[in-house]
């Protein structure tokens, strides 16, 4: 018993060293493949040696950084201390994220935007709204359509699930203020946020995930058909539609889990199924294909990924007026980098989306740059 006792210390030491090397090893060896992290990471190159940065103590600062950014296991160990966090203390390391009842996940601009606690005040609404419709009656000029769409938010749509000591009392928000100057100024619209609502407990499929931040893929797949139809009702065309006569019914996942993988938990939360729709395409050359330019937040993606640019002649998306899609993909490209009113001039359609969270910065500089082109006597 006492020769037994007498090893306690020496295993003890054993493992502590092991422990100790084991990061070096996976650094080195990658004994085991992890999973890689989610989000907007840091990314340090390693620094190159040379004395004057080893005086300056640059080259120490930035190999510090480095190896606490590419350490072995480092990937595990967050997930684990994120975990931890998560589960014991109901929090969530990541930046903006709110965790709600029954671990609805929710982004703080979403609860704020449904509160109406960002708003921007009428007069501000006015004004953008004002200058929209002197863009839509231009375009309409030269025989082209300007769309505000609305998407949908989970502010709006999972209010119930608010943690309590993020609810307060609602005032007027952005969005209402919005569809109701759109619709007083006869702008053409469409209002996402109150027809997932409205149907909540209506569609055959979930319209909004529990751990995503954007519409499920069910309901991207079902505002793609309505932008679809809305567009060919404007012009008095028929477009090839997209389909689906099969509908997968899965765990969530990729958009329907954006919030959650971006927490990078070590395992993976539970949920309700989600609809995943096999989308097809028409294929009838007799149908019309318009031409259409799309600056949208990040919800544009999901149709943009998918494909509703096959019932499109020509496409660009222009991700928050900045980067231009598909370009950027081999060569980034940017709006700054183009002539604006070529760029319009070039398309049957303009669509201009923002969720209630983003909508205070609508448009991102678009609509005023191109009210400047068209009104340049009002600057």
């Amino acid at each position: 018993m006492v020769k037994y006792l007498q090893t306690i210390p020496k295993v003890l030491f054993v493992l502590m060293l092991l422990i100790l090397v084991l990061p070096y090893l996976q650094d080195e060896l990658h004994l085991v493949e992890l999973t890689p992290l989610h989000g907007a990471l840091n990314s340090t190159e390693k620094c190159s040696f040379s004395i004057q940065k080893w005086i300056s103590g640059e080259y120490q600062e930035k190999q510090e950084q480095y190896i606490n950014e590419n350490f072995g296991f480092r990937n595990l160990f967050i997930r684990i201390n994120n975990q931890i966090a998560f589960s014991l203390f109901n929090k969530a390391k990541a930046n903006g994220v709110i965790i709600g009842k029954n671990n609805y996940l929710f982004e703080e601009a979403y609860i704020k935007a449904y509160y109406g606690t960002d708003y921007i005040g009428t007069d501000s609404i006015l004004k953008r709204i004002q200058k929209l419709k002197y863009i839509q009656d231009t375009l309409q000029k030269l025989h082209k359509d300007l769309i505000i769409v609305f998407t949908a938010g989970k502010g709006s749509y999972y209010p119930e699930y608010f943690p309590n000591n993020m609810k307060s009392k609602r005032s007027i928000t952005n969005l209402q203020k919005h569809v109701e100057l759109a619709k007083k100024y006869s702008l053409n619209y469409i209002d996402f946020n109150s027809y997932f609502v409205e149907n909540k407990y209506k569609s055959k499929f979930p319209l909004y995930p529990k751990y995503g931040i954007h519409w499920s893929n069910y309901g991207m797949c079902i505002a793609a058909d309505s932008m679809i139809h809305y567009i060919e009702h404007k012009r008095k065309i028929a477009m090839p539609h997209i389909y689906w006569d099969k509908v997968d019914i899965d765990d969530p996942k990729e958009t329907d889990y954006d919030i959650a993988d971006g927490m990078n938990l070590k395992f993976k939360l539970k949920s309700f199924k989600m609809g995943y729709p096999q989308i097809k395409y028409e294929s009838d050359s007799l149908k019309v294909k318009p031409s259409v330019l799309v600056i949208s937040d990040s919800f544009y993606w999901g149709l943009f990924n998918f494909g509703i640019t096959n019932t499109f002649s020509k496409s660009q998306f222009w991700y928050y007026n900045e980067q231009i899609y598909p370009e950027s993909y081999n060569s980034p490209l940017t709006s700054k980098q183009i002539n604006l009113k070529d760029e319009i001039i070039k398309y049957d359609v303009i669509i201009i989306m923002a969720t209630e969270a983003t909508l205070p910065k609508l448009g991102w500089g678009f609509i005023e740059n191109t009210y400047s082109i068209f009104n340049p006597s009002k600057n």
